[in-house]
């Protein structure tokens, strides 16, 4: 069985959210959770380095597209698809290679980083209630209740800070600008999901999403009259290597990837633990201050996350 094969295989198999995990999953699992948990960091390295959002975006997906499409041809996998397929391609590209990064920095403009993390860990329960509603996937109790876990131990974290901030003028905003993030990012899974199920390849209806992204922010970005320059910095060009290459190639595949074999509901639960390893990265890198409510609501998503992981029966 080559590459391609194996990759149509495991994104058409039939997808049980009960069942436990299996190696490839635990390990699908914490790539995607360690890469995206660094990229906020490196997120907030971009934001006020004189690029705006919409040519940041392009910068990255332009970036990581061209590398996608090199891995489609240089592997032998499919590249031409009907018009209805593109179709799908265009509203994955939109909805998560595009709007869902939009919204959040825009958001970042309004919220510290840790928040920003704190509110895309609601695809957890957003990709529960979706899953349930559209693809018929009803979790087990256990699950349910793991994720409720896990985002009450998100809210417990960082608790401190938003009674802080409170939910009025720029912090209202940012938030309300989070969410829809976070529910586009959503809302583009279960394209993916209905992509894979069709037996759509997963790398080359990401490669197509990515462009189509990328076309999109450019689009944005003309439409507004943003100037196409790029910050020549280190923190901004590596940052932005790091987001193209290994946030948005890799860990995207891990977790597309991973959506395929074991639903949409444990799968999203991946982003409740972003933050936790977020504020790790804090810690070592921006002198994160751990207090009596992040301690706790870490033990409280460490609990609800044994919940997820081990929901299934053997």
């Amino acid at each position: 069985m080559n590459a391609r094969t194996e990759i149509i295989a495991s994104s058409s198999m039939p997808v049980s959210v009960d069942r436990p995990f299996q190696p490839i999953d635990y390990g699908l699992y914490a790539l995607t959770v360690l890469s995206w948990s660094v990229s906020w960091f490196a997120i907030s390295l971009q934001v006020g380095a004189g690029v705006s959002p919409e040519v940041n975006l392009v910068w990255r997906f332009a970036i990581a597209t061209v590398l996608m499409f090199a891995w489609v041809v240089l592997s032998g996998r499919q590249l031409r698809f009907p018009l209805a397929d593109h179709l799908r391609f265009v509203a994955m590209g939109v909805l998560i290679f595009s709007s869902n990064f939009l919204f959040f920095y825009y958001g970042a403009t309004y919220l510290v980083s840790g928040l920003l993390s704190v509110v895309f860990s609601l695809a957890s329960v957003i990709n529960m209630l979706l899953g349930a509603v559209v693809m018929r996937e009803r979790p087990a109790p256990k699950i349910l209740l793991g994720g409720l876990m896990g985002f009450g131990g998100i809210a417990l974290m960082f608790f401190p800070e938003i009674a802080a901030h409170g939910l009025s003028g720029n912090t209202l905003t940012g938030l309300l600008l989070c969410i829809c993030g976070t529910f586009s990012f959503c809302l583009g899974n279960l394209v993916s999901a209905s992509n894979q199920k069709r037996g759509l390849p997963l790398i080359s209806t990401s490669a197509w999403g990515m462009l189509y992204g990328t076309i999109w922010a450019t689009f944005l970005a003309l439409l507004m009259g943003k100037p196409f320059i790029i910050a020549m910095t280190v923190p901004y060009l590596s940052s932005l290597v790091f987001l193209a290459v290994i946030s948005t190639v890799i860990a995207f595949a891990a977790y597309l990837t991973l959506l395929g074999r074991i639903g949409a509901a444990r799968a999203g639960y991946a982003t409740v633990m972003f933050p936790i390893f977020a504020l790790l990265v804090s810690t070592v890198f921006e002198g994160y201050v751990w207090t009596l409510y992040a301690i706790l609501g870490l033990l409280l998503v460490a609990l609800g996350n044994v919940l997820v992981i081990r929901g299934g029966k053997r």
